[in-house]
């Protein structure tokens, strides 16, 4: 086989929402394999928001990227070579390698094995992957949902809310309300089940919506969007309510001393309150069962996946920068390879 491929890259550092300047595709040498290393070939990449933290400087859970490191992203791919036992030429695998049309696997780290293909296989960055186990172990380990609660889901229309959303109904949750941006994503977030949809576009008063949609207020805050959103349901939540902490899309391109604070801290005293934020990876040894589960959730029909799709490795970038200008509607999928 050819010992080149090419990547995305970073090629300088953002400030505020990435632009195409942001990136560059460049070709690089495949090297040979050393000891449990394993080299695959790219089908599918995804754009994930929570990729924007790593391209500037600022509090996350990984360090920023250097100018000129690979950008970011999980990938299904098709095992070429292999010098590590747990992994076999023509494996399908879903990993974090990167924007790029080839990975090495450096032999730790995440790479699961696809153990079927009666569900698509970008379903395994998707629904199945990141943000569908983000989704789950969100509700079930953070939030502790029980049946009879009532739930509020913010960026409902996006892949993390929409699973969220479902698997709450799934659990008996009373009342599972949806917080999307326009018409059309209300009317999705409907189509997926939730009892009712907020469009935060047309809802001058964001606050009254929401309580209108669940006069009995709210049990768990499932939060995709940042602070503001926040502060805002604070005082709509039941006593022992949990906040989610799941993503700040909202944030993500605006400098840390810049982003709004909470001001209903007050409230975690007189309800009892409790917010807490996750790092799926801490969930890793249950992704199997859960995958089991919601998979067939999936194909019962009880949960609905919504995907966008893009093709080849230059669509990367607009598909990434789309996620920060309203345009992403599902999960953004970049077709890399042709399926074996």
């Amino acid at each position: 086989m050819q010992r080149t491929s090419r990547r995305v890259v970073l090629a300088a550092p953002p400030t505020g929402v990435p632009t195409r300047e942001t990136f560059r595709i460049e070709q690089v040498a495949l090297p040979t394999l050393s000891d449990n290393q394993v080299l695959t070939r790219t089908l599918y990449c995804s754009a994930d928001p929570g990729t924007r933290s790593r391209l500037s400087a600022g509090a996350s859970y990984a360090p920023p990227l250097k100018v000129g490191e690979t950008i970011d992203g999980f990938c299904v791919g098709e095992v070429l070579e292999s010098a590590n036992p747990r992994f076999a030429v023509g494996d399908l695998v879903a990993l974090g390698g990167g924007w790029a049309e080839h990975v090495v696997f450096p032999g730790r780290g995440y790479m699961q094995k696809i153990p079927h293909r009666r569900l698509p296989l970008s379903y395994w960055i998707g629904v199945l992957g990141v943000p569908g186990m983000t989704a789950w172990f969100g509700l079930k380990r953070v939030a502790q949902l029980k049946a009879g609660e009532r739930v509020l889901v913010t960026s409902a229309a996006g892949p993390v809310g929409a699973t969220a959303g479902q698997i709450a109904k799934a659990m008996g949750a009373a009342r599972v309300v949806g917080v999307a941006g326009g018409a059309e994503k209300c009317a999705w977030v409907a189509q997926a089940g939730f009892d009712a949809a907020v469009d935060y576009k047309a809802d001058p008063n964001l606050t009254a919506a929401l309580l209108a949609a669940s006069p009995e207020g709210y049990d768990v805050l499932f939060d995709n969007v940042g602070n503001a959103m926040i502060d805002g349901v604070i005082p709509l939540l039941r006593p022992g309510g949990r906040i989610v902490v799941s993503g700040q899309v909202a944030d993500y391109n605006t400098p840390p001393g810049q982003r709004p604070g909470l001001t209903n801290t007050a409230y975690f005293i007189a309800s009892r309150l409790r917010m807490e934020g996750l790092v799926v990876f801490d969930d890793l040894h249950g992704f199997s069962a859960a995958q089991e589960e919601l998979g067939a959730l999936i194909e019962s029909g009880a949960v609905k996946v919504r995907e966008e799709r893009f093709t080849g490795l230059e669509a990367m970038p607009d598909a990434f920068i789309g996620l920060f200008t309203g345009a992403a509607f599902g999960r953004r999928i970049i077709q890399v390879g042709a399926e074996p």
